[in-house]
């Protein structure tokens, strides 16, 4: 690209920007034409789909930020943001590449054994314990139905006689107007 005349930055940045977009598409076209759409478990674009870690924010302007009248000197303040960036990825990358693989391969197994569980072990012993469990229902429900419903609806039938009435008490001490409105 041939520019006359003085080179501004901001117009490199944009152009770099639009070139490295056109390469995000053309690498997610090839990605979806080689399998790895952004549904597929290969796809290198979105590596968290489920947003499962949106509390981890760890990049500089997320963790260091000067207070209104305080100002590091622009070299300084580059220079930390590129020896904090490079840190960052550097110790990453190589704790993923030592402990990433074994990782992976042992939460793999974790989860293989939990799903062998449930779908093996627990699901036919939830299944067969509501299966006994309706029984004895049925049998408890028949037997209180048969034993205990005559005696609820007799005493019913005996409340239901029972009539409130509801009055002002005249004012006093309320020492004898005990025996006088509690009838029965």
């Amino acid at each position: 690209m041939l520019v006359e005349g003085p080179v501004d930055s901001k117009a490199e940045a944009d152009s770099a920007s639009l070139s490295s977009a056109k390469n995000g598409v053309d690498s997610a076209n090839r990605n979806r034409h080689m399998g790895g759409g952004s549904t597929s478990p290969f796809a290198m674009d979105n590596r968290d789909p489920n947003n499962l870690n949106p509390h981890l924010q760890v990049m500089w302007d997320d963790i260091v930020g000067e207070p209104e009248g305080l100002r590091t000197p622009d070299s300084c303040w580059n220079c930390s943001t590129k020896c904090y960036d490079g840190t960052r990825r550097c110790c990453y990358v190589f704790l993923v590449v030592l402990c990433g693989p074994f990782l992976a391969c042992m939460s793999g197994f974790s989860f293989a054994c939990i799903t062998f569980q449930q779908v093996w072990c627990i699901g036919p012993c939830l299944r067969q314990w509501k299966i006994n469990w309706a029984t004895y229902k049925r049998f408890y429900e028949a037997v209180t139905l048969a034993c205990c419903a005559p005696l609820v609806e007799v005493c019913a039938l005996l409340c239901s006689r029972a009539k409130v009435r509801y009055q002002k008490l005249p004012d006093g001490d309320g020492r004898d107007m005990d025996e006088q409105y509690f009838n029965v």
